[in-house]
């Protein structure tokens, strides 16, 4: 008996890398029904093995007949608005595509979850959440958003908390690696990029964060799914660094010049969100819980070079 698990975001970095983990746990003799969804036509090279639907996260509507309609038994959603300034400049939007979205698709499980089993919603949120004075961070720990986007996002949580769905919260920072069609880019991407080029740029030495490796994530969405492990995680690298050191550390991977590379300070970059000085995760609960196991940002470096070969 297949399980039908539902992604929203499949187009995204993490939605795509969470389609091959499935498409990769089928092969080897799992059973999921995987349902991909994400807004205009479907961006993922695999086109087998799976059903796509295109889903307008903000329509009520849309969602209430797309979730009637595949009854997912397991939901991850990974659609979101998460460009930290753009969220700043269009809070309308922002709210829309990271708040409503989340009570839609809540809405639309408690609609037919009574005729069904219990449907188990895994929500990705983010260290932002966090005001960055006392990282890294516990699960328990008190949250402070400092940006509109953070503010969204813990409203989402504070959402899926009071549902009367099962639910799991997976924080993450910082996440990084190779999309099909290389359609987005992140920080990694873009300073390997900047350094070939030998652009001169400037990097904050005052911001920390442990950056994320796409695939860990999508592994640990997915231990949390098959697990249904309830209640928050936090999923990150193991590696705590400041941005700087972050992208000296790409400059080393990829024998790159380092010296185009200008430190700078948070308040001279003038960006019109608010960032947390220090987050990082405290990852105990998921490597014990999840059996999460995330690789080094040098390991992360190595398995993404790879994809950029082929």
């Amino acid at each position: 008996m297949s399980t039908t698990i539902l992604i929203t975001g499949s187009n995204g970095l993490l939605g795509q890398k969470l389609i091959h983990g499935l498409l990769m746990r089928n092969k080897n003799g799992a059973s999921w029904n995987i349902i991909a969804t994400s807004k205009g036509e479907n961006r993922i090279k695999e086109k087998g093995g799976y059903f796509y639907e295109s889903f307008d996260i903000t329509s009520k509507s849309e969602a209430d007949v797309l979730f009637e309609k595949h009854k997912p038994a397991i939901v991850i959603n990974t659609a979101a608005m998460t460009n930290v300034d753009a969220c700043e400049s269009n809070k309308e939007e922002a709210k829309a595509l990271n708040v409503t979205s989340v009570e839609n698709m809540l809405h639309a499980i408690q609609n037919f979850q009574f005729k069904t089993e219990p449907c188990f919603f895994i929500q990705l949120s983010t260290d932002f959440v966090f005001d960055g004075a006392n990282g890294p961070y516990k699960e328990e720990d008190l949250t402070n958003p400092l940006s509109y986007y953070a503010k969204t996002k813990l409203d989402a949580e504070k959402l899926v908390e009071k549902s009367n769905v099962q639910w799991a919260i997976l924080r993450t920072i910082i996440v990084y690696g190779v999309v099909d069609g290389m359609s987005r880019s992140n920080i990694v991407l873009w300073a390997k990029d900047a350094l070939e080029k030998k652009q001169k740029i400037n990097v904050v030495d005052d911001q920390f964060r442990s950056p994320t490796l796409a695939e860990d994530l999508a592994e640990a969405c997915l231990l949390c799914a098959e697990k249904k492990a309830k209640g928050i995680f936090h999923v990150s690298g193991k590696d705590q660094m400041s941005i700087l050191e972050m992208v000296y550390r790409v400059a080393d991977f990829w024998k790159l010049d380092k010296s185009v590379i200008t430190p700078s300070k948070s308040e001279a970059i003038k960006q019109p969100a608010r960032r947390p000085p220090r987050t990082g995760f405290i990852i105990e609960k998921a490597k014990r819980e999840l059996g999460y196991n995330p690789h080094s940002f040098e390991e992360g470096l190595e398995i993404l070079s790879a994809q950029l070969v082929v």
